[in-house]
């Protein structure tokens, strides 16, 4: 006797099977994505940290060849427009450019209102990044470069009797 046996039935997964694999794929790539937010933010702070260092040293390289820092008439210059600029809201600190520097660098966010602002009387100075810092954490306290300013997250070098504007 030689029976051949036929079967309809083909293994696949079932609709519920592939729904519990969609949510799991779904869930770690919004932790993945988080966390790549979390860096670019981490990014972008310690880029606002060296640019403040770097000013800070074209600055003191400017008080060394001047005896004097480059003075805005005690105002407040911003690296653009819409940051305190008014009329000088054009990145510019003055003296700075070609010498010391290529150019004064811009905040890796500036939009917003987010930027960078220069004050100078000629014998003090503040270089601060205005409300930018993204990964400030109360818990932990101000950062290194931290002053106190406006219940605002800004870290900022300063001469010592800058730091209180």
């Amino acid at each position: 006797m030689n029976t051949t046996h036929s079967s309809s039935h083909t293994k696949a997964f079932t609709l519920i099977e592939l729904l519990v694999v969609i949510a799991i794929i779904g869930l770690l790539s919004s932790v993945v994505l988080a966390s790549v937010n979390t860096a670019r933010a981490k990014s972008r702070d310690a880029r606002r940290m060296s640019d403040l260092r770097e000013v800070q040293k074209a600055l003191e390289f400017y008080y060394d060849d001047y005896n004097a820092y480059p003075s805005t008439g005690g105002s407040w210059w911003g690296s653009s427009s819409e940051c305190h600029g008014g009329p000088h809201g054009d990145g510019t600190i003055p003296g700075l450019i070609p010498d010391y520097m290529a150019r004064v660098p811009q905040d890796p966010m500036s939009s917003g209102g987010n930027c960078y602002l220069y004050r100078s009387d000629g014998v003090d100075y503040m270089f601060l990044a205005h409300g930018t810092i993204e990964t400030f954490d109360p818990d932990i306290g101000p950062h290194p470069l931290d002053r106190p300013c406006c219940n605002q997250q800004t870290i900022a070098v300063y001469s010592p009797g800058g730091r209180n504007w």
